[in-house]
């Protein structure tokens, strides 16, 4: 007798519709990760004209968590600590963010934002916010808490292959 389990699989049609929504999911994913980063791109340029979008991601990273070490910055966005010190480097010639000691380990520095990276992210943020309400804004409650349902499981399931956490601010 052949046990199922350990016999070939013949794709059929359930398989090619599984394949189907598959690519339409990842087309989908493509194209709002590509939105996603121009929006990153003006955004870090309403911060600073020659701001490229990681130093944009690192002090919104900073903003949330507060006052952080650099190489828990670097792996809370899975890039090395070389790319992260420059553009830390970057931000605080832009007086943006501000190095202090570590209060635990004084010989070790936590970086965190100035009021002027406070106030000028503020800024940004809010018109992110605002964008997001004028494509969001006039979606069916039901379909906004679906929709972030949905996400939520993805990120998930990308935090259970080892993706940091990151809570909402």
């Amino acid at each position: 007798m052949i046990n199922p389990a350990e016999s070939p699989r013949i794709p059929g049609p359930a398989d090619d519709s599984t394949e189907a929504a598959l690519t339409a999911v990842e087309h989908q994913l493509s194209m709002l990760w590509r939105r996603a980063r121009s929006v990153s791109h003006q955004l870090s340029r309403q911060v600073h004209p020659d701001m490229e979008p990681a130093a944009y991601g690192l002090l919104s990273v900073i903003r949330r968590e507060g006052a952080i070490r650099l190489t828990e910055l670097a792996s809370s966005i899975g890039v090395g600590k070389p790319s992260v010190s420059r553009q830390i480097a970057f931000l605080e010639r832009l007086g943006l963010v501000a190095k202090e000691p570590d209060p635990l380990d004084g010989r070790a520095q936590m970086i965190r934002l100035t009021p002027a990276g406070e106030e000028k992210m503020h800024e940004v943020q809010d018109a992110r916010r605002e964008v997001f309400r004028e494509r969001l804004g006039e979606w069916p409650l039901e379909e906004l808490q679906t929709l972030a349902g949905y996400i939520g499981k993805l990120n998930a399931t990308y935090e259970r292959d080892g993706f940091p956490r990151v809570e909402p601010h």
